[in-house]
């Protein structure tokens, strides 16, 4: 069956045709590990974790590669301030190796919770220099690039265009409209491909223009090239990297080799807290941790990514959490009844939805609809061993760990008067929403050797062994 995705590049859905007919090459945009990764960063690496399992879904062979940025991203995402990865540094008190080996394994952490496959290539910016100082090197003997005082720029002006992928026109913009104005800079938008470090800066290479560090863009190219060649199939991140990072990767590529790098570019949508944007000064930024600390399974999060395309916004609520929650619940008691069944099924009725939830898929990852056809199987009044292994099949993309199930025994828990009447106390304290009080009952509860696990339906209690 074809697969069709969205393309970035030509602002519409096509068919994909893997330039490898066995093999598709994909890389992504990986972390600036000087914090932790957020909860909206986690849904743009759920996104391409069914990207990538869906195509292993149609049998094609993966080679994905993921940058870890650990250094050379700089506070603005343009130009100027301070790099990310020193700030940190300096407000921790830790050097930016620690800092950077740090966040690295909170975050493979947090893919390792959500089931999240890993690329088959992990690439850190520190390990790669030497190829990104060859690839500076061409730029500038191709014409594309200059030096300065204070860095080494990419001359947007000899791209025959600038912005094809996020529309920009740059004949339209003013100095200073985009970035601080550099009086050595030659066009407003010319960005640093290597920068000259000061003397007290702390991360800094050898290189032909002295003591100095990459840009942040040009780890990317270098990178994507190296491993995947000049041109592969699939490049992948937030909607976020559209305008600067991925516009000015293209052009990089351009100037080096003459080439867009990827055929297709898909971008995953932004994540909203209560219908606006996340920010530490209104205090809704939240970690996976935040979820696994209110009870949930790690996994509730992941099913409530499934409720909406990856193109559309997706509004994060903790009613929204509950409501996922029970849904991975019936998911589960759904696919243990259909195990212990004993119907016979004709192959074309499981075919029949197979072929549904293929097509949802296939048509540019459109779980939404994966899921309805996910609900139909569970919910078939004749239980069957064949819509068990089924719903296994689709776990292949879901990566929900149902075939763990199996494992998980059902009790009935009698709990102690104190414990229910701390239960009751809880209940009461999300009911007024008072999530303090929720959380610190919760703890109470643990302390006691209880786990408590939220849903739509109420709370599950389960003994800690």
């Amino acid at each position: 069956m074809d697969i069709y995705f969205y393309n970035t590049l030509t602002r519409q859905k096509e068919k994909f045709i893997p330039i490898d007919k066995q093999e598709v090459r994909m890389y992504s945009c990986g972390p600036t590990v000087y914090k932790n990764a957020t909860i909206g960063n986690i849904r743009t690496n759920i996104f391409q974790d069914v990207l990538r399992r869906v195509l292993r879904y149609n049998g094609y062979k993966i080679k994905h590669v993921m940058n870890i940025t650990d250094v050379g991203h700089l506070v603005s995402d343009g130009d100027e301030g301070e790099d990310k990865m020193l700030k940190s540094a300096n407000e921790e008190h830790k050097t930016p190796l620690e800092i950077a080996e740090h966040y690295t394994k909170l975050f493979f952490r947090d893919l390792e919770r959500l089931n999240i496959d890993l690329p088959e290539i992990i690439a850190k910016a520190t390990d790669n220099i030497p190829d990104m100082i060859e690839f500076v090197k061409k730029l500038i003997q191709n014409g594309y690039a200059y030096e300065t005082s204070t860095a080494i720029y990419f001359d947007v002006s000899k791209l025959d265009a600038y912005g094809i992928l996020s529309g920009i026109d740059v004949r339209n913009q003013k100095a200073g409209a985009r970035v601080e104005v550099d009086k050595e800079k030659r066009n407003p938008y010319d960005f640093a491909v290597w920068i000259k470090a000061p003397e007290n800066h702390l991360m800094k290479w050898d290189s032909p223009w002295g003591l100095s560090y990459p840009g942040w863009h040009i780890e990317c190219s270098t990178m994507s090239q190296k491993f995947l060649g000049e041109v592969f199939d699939i490049h992948t991140g937030g909607i976020d990297l559209i305008p600067t990072h991925h516009e000015n990767e293209i052009a990089q590529s351009k100037g080096a080799c003459g080439k867009i790098p990827a055929k297709f570019w898909m971008h995953g949508e932004f994540l909203l807290i209560n219908g606006g944007k996340m920010s530490k000064s209104l205090g809704n930024v939240y970690l996976m941790e935040d979820i696994i600390q209110r009870g949930y399974n790690p996994l509730v999060y992941k099913i409530f990514c499934f409720t909406a395309h990856y193109r559309n916004k997706l509004n994060f609520t903790w009613e929204g959490m509950d409501a996922a929650a029970t849904s991975l619940a019936r998911l589960q008691e759904g696919y243990y009844k259909h195990l212990e069944g004993n119907k016979t099924i004709s192959q074309e009725v499981i075919q029949e939805h197979k072929q549904k939830f293929l097509e949802a898929i296939n048509d540019d990852l459109n779980m939404p609809l994966a899921m309805s056809v996910v609900w139909d199987v569970v919910k078939q009044p004749e239980k069957s061993k064949q819509y068990a292994d089924l719903l296994l099949d689709f776990d292949k993309v879901l990566g929900l760990r149902l075939q763990e199930t199996q494992r998980q025994e059902t009790t009935s828990l009698e709990l102690p008067p104190e414990i229910e009447e701390l239960l009751q106390k809880r209940k009461e304290a999300r009911e007024r929403k008072d999530w303090a009080m929720s959380d610190s009952i919760r703890d109470a509860l643990k302390e006691k050797g209880y786990q408590v696990i939220d849903s739509k339906e109420g709370m599950k209690v389960e003994k800690i062994k």
